[in-house]
């Protein structure tokens, strides 16, 4: 019985010893960002941040617990807040692959984009990837140079609240609502049924003045660009890099690497060290490594999940 015992306990050593583990750390909490060098050498460095996914305040939350990790809006706060107590932060490249989000999240990062820049008076390059449409396009706005990979989608130019009509699934049932409000405006928005004609001006209105606050970001970012000269472009119509290129609504077409050639011409600097901000337990070992992995995610920061009407940047795919 004790040889039997040494064996097992023999084979079992042996199979642990060839086996391979992967170990998933099961606490999200959030911790502080550490710098992680990526390529290049110097003391001079070029951040690179990640925009990526819709863009919204949400938080994601882990399938294992109940902790969360930040938002889109408040990860990329956090980076530019680090970068410019850094004295050898001498650029920064964002890089971009998003459909947009909600028009007050690409507002914010926008807005933190432009006030980093004064702060730190550094050159910042949007570099856009497979998808930078609507708020994604607005927020590249904010940066001194905008290069997109040759097979980029961008534009979509516009904003759109989404609104379902329930009304004659529910008469087919034999379902009313009956909702009590306030005002006869109140639930202009509702499901339940159709807007009236003094509704669809009401939001109209609203609508047309985020649209306009997005033309004039455009325009400010692009000085070869006018607010009349944007109208017919800005229709929510899609463009490649080419197309885009044609009507001066980027600077350039070219890769990653070329952004950062920029970012260093624009900095006046020839050799830099590629860094980003991770926190423990994320994964990134070049330029194109997305800055987290998150296998357990209840979901892709749809902004639908919780809210069910929303004023949108976003590309309707």
């Amino acid at each position: 019985m004790r040889k039997t015992m040494m064996f097992l306990l023999c084979v079992s050593f042996a199979f642990l010893n060839s086996c391979a583990f992967i170990s998933i750390p099961l606490d999200r909490t959030t911790r502080p960002l550490l710098e992680e060098k990526i390529e290049g050498r110097g003391r001079n460095k070029i951040l690179i941040v990640n925009i990526s996914g819709v863009i919204t305040n949400k938080q994601e939350r882990s399938l294992l617990n109940e902790k969360q990790t930040p938002s889109v809006v408040a990860r990329l706060k956090e980076e530019l807040d680090k970068a410019a107590k850094d004295k050898h932060i001498k650029a920064v490249i964002l890089k971009i692959n998003s459909p947009g989000g909600t028009v007050t999240a690409s507002d914010i990062i926008y807005q933190e984009i432009k006030k980093f820049k004064q702060k730190k008076k550094v050159p910042v390059v949007a570099c856009l990837m497979d998808v930078a449409t609507s708020g994604a396009y607005y927020i590249a706005n904010a940066s001194d140079m905008i290069i997109a990979h040759p097979t980029t989608i961008t534009g979509s130019i516009g904003v759109i609240v989404m609104k379902l009509n329930l009304k004659g699934f529910m008469d087919k049932i034999g379902v009313k609502e009956e909702s009590i409000a306030s005002g006869d405006k109140k639930d202009t928005l509702s499901p339940f049924r159709s807007m009236t004609e003094e509704e669809n001006k009401i939001m109209q209105a609203v609508i047309d003045a985020m649209y306009q606050k997005f033309l004039t970001a455009v325009a400010a970012g692009r000085k070869e660009l006018s607010v009349d000269t944007l109208l017919p472009l800005a229709d929510g119509r899609i463009f490649t890099a080419e197309q885009a290129l044609s009507h001066k609504m980027i600077d350039l077409i070219g890769y990653l690497s070329g952004a950062v050639s920029e970012a260093k011409k624009m900095a006046g600097i020839t050799d830099a060290r590629i860094v980003s901000y991770r926190r423990s337990g994320e994964y990134k070992n070049n330029i194109y490594s997305q800055a987290t992995i998150n296998i357990f995610s209840l979901g892709d920061n749809s902004p639908f999940e919780t809210l069910p009407v929303q004023f949108m940047y976003l590309w309707n795919l």
